[in-house]
């Protein structure tokens, strides 16, 4: 086994994961309005899920948030021409807009290689942020009635 198997089975429970809960999102109609492509609308999931984030239901939870909060991950850009990291944060309206944005960012960063080049960049931060973004996740998507029941194979 490899140095970074652990890793790497973490990366793939992050990607499941965010792939099952944005699908439940589109299936119950929280998409983007006026797109012909179905898109998650994570603005309006995040203002579903507010109360979580205002009081966590637990301390795992709790941590996660103020983990992202605190260390934000970064938005890969190009300047000068190289490739090259941005601390601007995206937009969002509240604490948990801003949370789920990045958690969806860590998705982009992993799935477009800003993380990963046969190896791992900063092992140690991608698994916290990993860990953590796994960890809200699961927290939001059980804490949406909808949600949670597309999650469970029984939304319409």
């Amino acid at each position: 086994m490899s140095a970074t198997a652990p890793l790497d089975q973490l990366a793939f429970e992050f990607f499941r994961e965010f792939a099952r809960c944005e699908y439940c999102l589109k299936a119950v109609g929280l998409r983007e309005p006026n797109r012909r492509d179905p898109t998650a609308d994570w603005g309006a999931f995040a203002n579903d899920v507010q109360q979580l984030f205002d009081a966590p239901p637990t301390r795992a939870v709790a941590n996660a948030i103020a983990y992202y909060v605190a260390k934000p991950p970064k938005k890969q850009i190009i300047r000068d021409g190289l490739l090259d990291w941005s601390n601007v944060l995206p937009d969002h309206n509240s604490q948990a807009e801003l949370v789920l944005r990045l958690v969806c960012r860590v998705r982009n960063n992993l799935f477009h290689g800003g993380k990963f080049n046969g190896h791992w960049f900063e092992p140690q931060r991608s698994e916290e942020l990993l860990r953590h973004g796994l960890t809200i996740l699961k927290a939001v998507t059980s804490a949406h009635q909808a949600v949670s029941e597309a999650y469970a194979g029984r939304a319409n």
